[in-house]
């Protein structure tokens, strides 16, 4: 399939700048994805993580795999933002295995295991440079917003 850009990306989640993880989907089918973020110096964690030795924390990289994982969920149930979103339930066998840092490309591929149409589980591993970083099993929920709308949603 076609890439998706990051205009699609925010179609699919509610994130904004600067919570917001993936800069492209470059493949995917209905049950795998793969997704990128691009790591910049210019991030704002990077001021005090850590000076001298940037080092993108741990649990923005499962963030950011967490925010892949939720559009590989959104193109398999067909969702776009609308009044649906997938709320992180739950999170097993993370791992990390080495940093990130700025100028990296980190590269998240994702497979859903489960799905059903109120949740589903997905196994998500990230890479930099095809060396394995990080990796996770999702749980997540699919709820409603209850029409709440934030600025950058409208």
């Amino acid at each position: 399939m076609s890439e998706i850009d990051i205009f699609g990306v925010m179609k699919m989640l509610k994130h904004r700048y600067p919570f917001l993880m993936v800069d492209r989907i470059t493949d995917y089918d209905d049950m795998h994805v793969t997704g990128y973020k691009n790591v910049t110096y210019n991030e704002p964690y990077f001021q005090g993580h850590f000076p001298g030795d940037p080092t993108m924390p741990g649990v923005l990289i499962v963030e950011s795999m967490g925010q892949v994982t939720s559009v590989l969920l959104g193109i398999k149930l067909g969702m776009e933002q609308g009044n649906k979103i997938a709320f992180l339930t739950g999170m097993d066998k993370v791992r990390f295995r080495k940093p990130v840092r700025p100028g990296d490309k980190l590269v998240t591929k994702a497979e859903l295991t489960n799905v059903h149409s109120h949740s589903a589980k997905a196994k998500a591993k990230a890479y930099v440079e095809d060396e394995l970083v990080a990796e996770a099993e999702f749980t997540t929920i699919i709820g409603d917003t209850l029409g709440r709308k934030t600025e950058a949603a409208e």
